[in-house]
């Protein structure tokens, strides 16, 4: 571009286009062809200016990352991709790294062991706030293969003793004496995410809430967890805010224990959960523990009856900003249609099951219902199956309604077929082209709603 003229280079090499740069071609589409374009990049363009940067593992070497200490002084997040690597560059000559990171996210590679490049960065990155290692949990295929310790966690955790979040992703090696290790060392967090981490068990969950007084966000989506472990946590002492543990074999004695204990308990994920059932919800709410809830997702609970949900939504509705009540096919429209005049405050809302359902959606008194009652909404999904929804030719004033009302509406996700082609042609019309997607490419959750959220973006 700025081969052009003289005012497209001046617009190309303004220094406000070069805060945050990604290089990875998978990602962004950018890509560098040799380490020699890099190293004049960073030295003419990047400098002062460059906050934020995404390399591949061909870019990260000791040259580079020399440079990038030496010319630019302002860095703070920086992404090392190594999930494609089969071979490490040589580090034995590295003798500078950025100092002032404060946000580092590493993709492990499956066989690569980091320790000769990690060894080389721990005196420069006791600054870190935020830590991210990503696993190769989506790679993963079903036999069962050798599993290596790529990254050495208990050398890792004297190197980072001011963290505030760590998000520990996919990782296959990740188990409870990594996460004691985390907990011995970093007194200042505040939130750790061990998602997919399916060694964790849960045995180490009591001395990290006596060490980490200040942990208020705690999230295990599809970890191991071990019902007698989650019990003998002292959970009324504790700061917890913010808790997933959606798709964990959770019993319902221990879930009825845990929630009643919990005094401020503002998110709860625990959908795919076989024990949460209609008593858990009743005993919940009759502790009084759900007073001070914001987010609530129960995904795939088969096991709640729409009266259990009615009860529960009709005392704590009106405080919500998130509910998702998806992949239930007991739960209809119809239940939606009672309580959406109590979600006066929903930011959140996901509803439907891809199953395909014996009875029929009229999706135009849902949306409208909704545009009348939810006007703080910012992101919709309905998950239900295109044959099940039905509407009329008069469907355009619904979405109409539903698009001038809810002017806050970020997203709104419907599976693909011929309603989502209509939403979408009547958005696209009033110059709202990003709103409309469909499941395919798009999910809604309530983890926007985590106070830590910004924090926890990583890819």
């Amino acid at each position: 571009m700025a081969t052009v003229c003289k005012r497209w280079r001046m617009v190309a090499y303004d220094t406000r286009l070069w805060t945050h740069v990604s290089l990875r071609p998978e990602i962004s589409g950018l890509h560098v062809g040799s380490l020699e374009s890099l190293l004049a990049l960073i030295s003419i363009r990047f400098g002062p200016s460059l906050r934020y940067i995404e390399l591949p593992i061909e870019l990260i070497t000791h040259t580079v990352l020399h440079e990038l200490a030496a010319k630019c002084p302002n860095l703070t997040h920086m992404l090392l991709d190594f999930s494609t690597a089969m071979q490490l560059h040589d580090f034995s000559e590295m003798q500078a790294f950025p100092t002032k990171l404060r946000y580092l996210c590493i993709c492990l590679s499956e066989v690569i062991f980091m320790e000769g490049f990690m060894r080389k960065i721990y005196n420069f990155i006791n600054g870190l706030e935020i830590l991210h290692l990503i696993g190769t949990y989506e790679k993963i295929e079903e036999e069962e293969e050798e599993i290596y310790e790529v990254i050495n966690v208990h050398k890792l955790k004297s190197a980072t003793p001011n963290l505030r979040v760590i998000n520990l992703y996919g990782i296959n090696f990740v188990d409870d004496s990594h996460i004691d290790a985390f907990s011995s060392n970093c007194i200042q967090l505040e939130c750790l995410a061990v998602n997919f981490c399916n060694k964790v068990t849960g045995s180490t969950m009591k001395t990290l809430f006596q060490r980490s007084r200040r942990l208020t966000c705690l999230l295990m989506n599809g970890c191991n967890l071990q019902s007698e472990y989650v019990m003998q946590v002292e959970w009324e002492k504790s700061s917890i805010q913010e808790l997933d543990v959606t798709a964990t074999d959770l019993s319902t004695e221990c879930l009825i224990d845990m929630l009643t204990r919990i005094p401020n308990l503002r998110f709860l994920s625990a959908g795919q959960i076989n024990g949460f059932n209609d008593s858990v919800l009743k005993a919940w709410m009759e502790s009084g523990s759900a007073r001070n809830l914001v987010a609530l997702d129960v995904d795939s609970s088969d096991n709640l009856s729409d009266e259990a949900l009615h009860r529960f939504l009709s005392r704590h509705g009106s405080q919500l900003w998130g509910l998702v009540l998806s992949g239930m096919p007991h739960i209809t429209d119809q239940l939606w249609q009672s309580v959406l005049q109590l979600l006066t405050n929903a930011k959140i809302l996901i509803m439907g099951t891809q199953e395909r359902l014996g009875v029929n959606i009229h999706v135009d008194q849902l949306m409208d219902g909704i545009a009348t009652h939810c006007l703080n909404l910012e992101r919709l999904e309905l998950r239900w199956d295109p044959e099940n929804l039905r509407f009329s030719d008069k469907s355009q004033k619904a979405i109409d309604i539903l698009r001038v009302k809810c002017l806050k509406l970020k997203c709104l996700v419907l599976s693909d077929g011929r309603y989502y082609e209509i939403v979408k042609a009547n958005f696209e019309r009033a110059d709202r082209t990003t709103v409309v997607r469909t499941s395919t490419n798009c999910r809604v959750s309530n983890y926007y709603l985590l106070s830590n959220y910004k924090d926890l973006i990583f890819n």
